[in-house]
């Protein structure tokens, strides 16, 4: 949304193509529901589609329905912003025992994604008391404040009700996040590991001898502000009396990293080896173990990005190799293919991070105007598509879908209920879903 509100800045006509009956990816179904203020940047992107020479095509996935050959041939330039949407693997014994699941999966099931496919969580919560969270990136403090958060908070969300009704019922007393390294190379913001101090019914624990920082840590965090803004919270909390108001404890530990994942049919432990720096930041394992019992453990060390068919790929890096969001070959520049987001530099940076990158990437664009490629095909591909019996979801479709969610979640006292299931969207869109 970012790359096309850049284009159509310049009066170039923008096609938007989008997998799913919804726009504005990550920002409907990767940002927390709770977070509230931050989802509300969609109501910013949607602006958008009031300008002129722009349309939505959803329902579309590229690879399927249509080749990125065709796109290139229909098109002076094409922009591939597609993210990064697979889970990274630990790579250690259990991890695929049922009860050990992928952050990704999590955060698609709590936010509706309608093409969630993966663990029953409705079930797997059911019998959860004790959570292990592996990570300590935003994603991961999510999880736990979203596993933590009364009923009556999570019900100022937008979620589902059958996720809500899942997380209300879920009889959760203890969740633990895991992190390898220290608080000083922690990756989350301040602001989300603060909001965990300040839930309604769940006590935050941190352990002295884990906030202990080596030479190393210690040099390393004179340079950074935001870890010293983490340190003194978690310090804070490391003063602060235990509550005894709270139904649910959440222990954020450091220098400890997952060795195996225990349990005969079903996730029962987790076990982790107490870790340390050297003096050029190196990690290492002490030798020194340590078994907790878990019922479910979530894996969230990071995303990465997949290939698309007939686009380079970096299997290293994960990423669409790219000279300033122009995609390369070899070393050679691609005429007319782009690159923006998640699936050119990586599942780094914050949403003003993506807007930065995605204008960067049409200034190369821009640049490169006047050589780009005339379109060999003229056939609009919106009827090709419809010929093809793929039916497509426009701009007035989605806003059939946006004003159904406000209404539902207005009844509820709620700013939204998100719609999950496919169909349903399509239904509203008025359109019926391709056989």
């Amino acid at each position: 949304m970012y790359a096309a509100d850049a284009l159509t800045d310049h009066e170039i006509e923008v096609d938007v193509f989008d997998r799913l009956p919804t726009p504005f990816g990550l920002v409907r179904y990767g940002v927390a529901p709770d977070h509230v203020s931050i989802r509300s940047v969609r109501d910013t992107l949607d602006k958008v589609w009031d300008k002129p020479g722009i349309r939505f095509l959803g329902n579309v996935e590229v690879g399927r329905d249509i080749s990125i050959e065709e796109l290139r041939r229909s098109y002076n330039a094409v922009v591939l912003t597609y993210g990064a949407a697979a889970d990274r693997r630990l790579g250690i014994e259990g991890e695929d025992l049922p009860g050990s699941v992928a952050a990704t999966d999590f955060v698609a099931w709590y936010t509706g994604h309608p093409d969630y496919r993966g663990p029953d969580f409705s079930r797997l919560l059911h019998n959860t008391r004790r959570v292990a969270v592996i990570g300590v990136g935003n994603v991961a403090v999510d999880v736990v404040r979203v596993l933590s958060k009364s009923e009556s908070e999570l019900s100022e969300t937008d979620m589902p009700d059958h996720v809500l009704e899942a997380l209300r019922d879920a009889p959760i007393e203890h969740v633990t996040l895991l992190g390898r390294r220290g608080p000083v190379q922690a990756s989350f913001t301040t602001k989300e590991l603060k909001e965990l101090g300040e839930l309604a019914e769940a006590d935050v624990h941190v352990r002295q001898d884990e906030l202990e920082l080596d030479p190393w840590s210690q040099e390393q965090l004179a340079n950074n502000k935001v870890a010293q803004r983490n340190v003194a919270v978690l310090n804070e909390w490391l003063e602060r009396d235990s509550r005894t108001d709270t139904h649910r404890a959440i222990d954020l530990r450091f220098f400890v990293r997952p060795e195996s994942i225990g349990g005969a049919t079903h996730v029962d432990s987790i076990t982790v080896e107490r870790t340390e720096l050297d003096a050029d930041g190196r990690l290492s394992g002490r030798g020194e173990f340590e078994r907790l019992d878990v019922d479910l453990v979530v894996r969230s060390v990071g995303y990465r990005g997949e290939a698309m068919p007939g686009v380079p790929f970096d299997p290293t890096s994960n990423v669409i190799p790219n000279i300033d969001g122009r995609v390369t070959d070899g070393g050679d520049v691609v005429p007319g293919l782009y690159v923006a987001g998640w699936i050119k530099r990586g599942p780094t940076g914050i949403i003003g991070t993506n807007k930065k990158c995605a204008v960067g990437t049409v200034t190369s664009l821009l640049e490169d105007l006047p050589s780009l490629p005339d379109p060999v095909e003229t056939t609009d591909l919106a009827q090709v598509l419809s010929d093809r019996g793929v039916q497509t979801v426009s701009v007035d479709g989605w806003r059939a879908i946006d004003a159904r969610e406000r209404d539902r979640g207005h009844e509820r006292g709620r700013p939204r209920q998100t719609i999950a299931a496919r169909e349903e969207l399509m239904e509203i869109a008025g359109t019926t879903p391709a056989t």
